[in-house]
């Protein structure tokens, strides 16, 4: 890695360390509020129009429903505006209608906080649809994984309770007093940066040179034509003329980052120069991705009256993520060792020179795309500033295996808390059959029904990756958006469906996936990876808060210390990873050695 690499990532770090504690404090304030705290004017006003009783708890499967029932209504509601846009104000560009597929895998993916997208945002979306849909989302879903980890903690803090807490409430004070205020100063920022703000009409300009292109030669019908082998015939083009979308960028920007939700108001997303303009911008959304999980890790602690525990997991995460981060930045530092330097005899082993620049901004360059791409896939959040697709294989591989992890490295706000604490969960179990032990984590014993729920939250998310990947590669219809031959191919539909499952949302690209098949599929498994996780959480927050709280002895395991950290990260590495080694090893493994034996 180089110095500037090394600089940044360190800076980085010191910068989240410095605002975890605050944060955290601020967190427990708001979702545990001091006894006899009187609820703000809005928030009671808004209890009063939806007739929520705020004083009454809720048992988990009352919690369970109502958060499925309000992420239901909120999958209607989006996938309704989309499909009557045309018809709506604040549609300047005149956008059509989305299509049913199109919609209906949209609607699913910013619910769940997965914020896929198998469209051209400024191509496709209104800025009614862009607001009143999918910026809307962006805070309710980051919402909902709050409010989740939050039950879980309340599970381990409490004792012989069968409330964990009432959902609308935990909603409403999420929303009103966490992502609201830091996402209006994060978006002020990014205006003081550049990142566009408006309701104009998009603007053709005039540029300074004619730009070459081609396009597909299409039939009467519409339809591509194909030549005889197989490929669409293109035609030239040429304009010197450019349209620049416009738009509420940076409202939607900012919840997009501090939400883990990642999606972009332009098909680029963050890689384009209205999201993102500056070095300052870029930093400032890596910052914003892992502020509220690193917050969390301290809410946790406080919460169960030993703020050692939050540390012990902030430091696994922080562990797994430097040792992914290096390879990354290596491997596209290093670049393409097929490319030799200029002069060399070809069968050198000369580096790339310069590195791997493909498919990443230059003002942002290989450290800092790489470290983006290390934070967005370790978080919940999918936001990218270079395009993976073009990584090296090495390069490719960490984002796959950040997300295949379960994306607990930091994850997304409140479900890489809880995945994480799923893992340690099963990391006591796994210690206590070790020395015949029965089993507890903070007090709480670890029985039959709290592993069948952690057993039911780890295999779910592979189950869903690893099936659909298989449909996708069996069915003409899923083979049919693969652009790339072989492992990478391969790689292209692996990372659609981990992607999707794990409610990151980042894209390889490369794959044809606005398709009623790839809306469809992707849909599903981001629905099922959001809440056949959840269910299960709060299943075990209900258990855990029905129990007692022993008292600790002189056998009970620590698990604060550096020895449950070592055992935290091998059980989030054996069980979280082994699944997907085999599909792994088809996809960027292979291809890596396919790239040096042609060397």
């Amino acid at each position: 890695m180089s110095t500037h690499a090394w600089t940044t990532l360190a800076i980085f770090l010191l910068a989240l360390l410095l605002l975890t504690k605050p944060l955290g404090l601020y967190i427990v304030r708001v979702m545990e509020p001091p006894a006899g705290r009187a609820a703000g004017r809005i928030e009671t006003l808004l209890y009063r129009l939806c007739g929520v009783r705020a004083a009454e708890g809720m048992h988990w499967l009352q919690y369970a429903l109502a958060i499925i029932l309000f992420n239901a209504i909120g999958v209607f509601v989006v996938y309704a505006v989309q499909r009557v846009q045309a018809w709506l104000p604040l549609n300047p560009a005149g956008m059509a209608n989305v299509s049913a597929d199109s919609a209906f895998n949209t609607a699913l993916s910013f619910v769940t906080n997965t914020n896929w997208q198998g469209y051209v945002g400024e191509a496709t979306m209104s800025y009614l649809t862009q607001m009143a849909a999918l910026s809307v989302q962006n805070f309710f879903s980051a919402a909902t994984g709050i409010v989740v980890v939050i039950a879980l903690i309340r599970g381990f803090a409490r004792h012989s309770a069968q409330s964990i807490g009432n959902a609308w409430v935990d909603l409403t004070r999420c929303t009103l007093y966490i992502l609201l205020p830091l996402s209006t100063v994060l978006a002020l920022l990014f205006v003081s940066q550049g990142v566009i703000q408006n309701f104009d009409a998009y603007k053709d300009v005039q540029t300074l040179e004619v730009t070459q292109f081609q396009i597909p030669k299409v039939d009467a019908a519409g339809q591509p034509v194909i030549d005889a082998q197989g490929k669409p015939v293109m035609v030239d083009q040429q304009t010197k003329v450019q349209t620049l979308a416009m738009g509420p960028v940076a409202s939607q920007e900012a919840i997009k980052m501090l939400g883990t939700n990642g999606g972009g108001f332009f098909n680029a997303n963050s890689a384009h120069p209205f999201e993102n303009p500056t070095p300052f911008t870029n930093f400032l959304q890596m910052l914003a991705i892992f502020l509220i999980p690193a917050a969390l890790c301290y809410a946790f602690g406080r919460m169960v009256g030993d703020t050692r525990q939050g540390w012990a997991v902030l430091a696994a995460m922080t562990i797994m993520f430097v040792a992914l981060v290096v390879p990354a930045t290596v491997s596209e530092q290093g670049g393409n060792p097929m490319i030799a330097k200029l002069g060399v005899d070809q069968s050198s082993s000369a580096a790339q020179p310069g590195g791997n620049m493909e498919g990443k901004e230059t003002r942002f360059g290989i450290g800092d795309s790489a470290l983006f791409a290390a934070i967005t896939t370790a978080a919940s959040c999918g936001a990218v500033n270079a395009m993976h697709d073009s990584f090296m294989p090495i390069g490719g591989l960490v984002p796959l295996v950040n997300m295949q992890l379960g994306e607990v490295v930091f994850g997304g706000v409140g479900s890489g808390l809880y995945g994480m604490l799923i893992f340690a969960i099963l990391a006591v179990f796994v210690a206590g059959l070790m020395i015949g032990r029965t089993p507890e984590y903070l007090g709480k014993k670890i029985e039959a029904y709290e592993m069948k729920m952690t057993s039911i939250a780890i295999l779910v998310t592979p189950l869903l990756v690893l099936a659909g990947t298989a449909i996708a590669l069996m069915c003409e219809a899923g083979k049919a958006g693969i652009l790339n031959p072989g492992a990478h191919g391969f790689s292209e539909v692996l990372y659609a469906f981990t992607s999707a499952a794990n409610n990151n949302g980042s894209a390889f690209a490369g794959l044809s996936a606005n398709t009623p098949f790839y809306n469809a599929m992707l849909g599903v498994a981001a629905w099922l990876g959001r809440f056949a996780v959840i269910v299960p959480v709060l299943a075990m927050a209900g258990s855990f808060a029905a129990k007692k709280r022993l008292a600790v002895t002189g056998g009970t395991m620590p698990t604060h210390g550096p020895l449950f950290i070592v055992l935290l990260i091998g059980t989030v590495v054996l069980v979280g990873l082994l699944n997907y080694v085999p599909a792994l090893a088809l996809g960027p493994v292979v291809e890596h050695l396919m790239m040096f034996a042609a060397h």
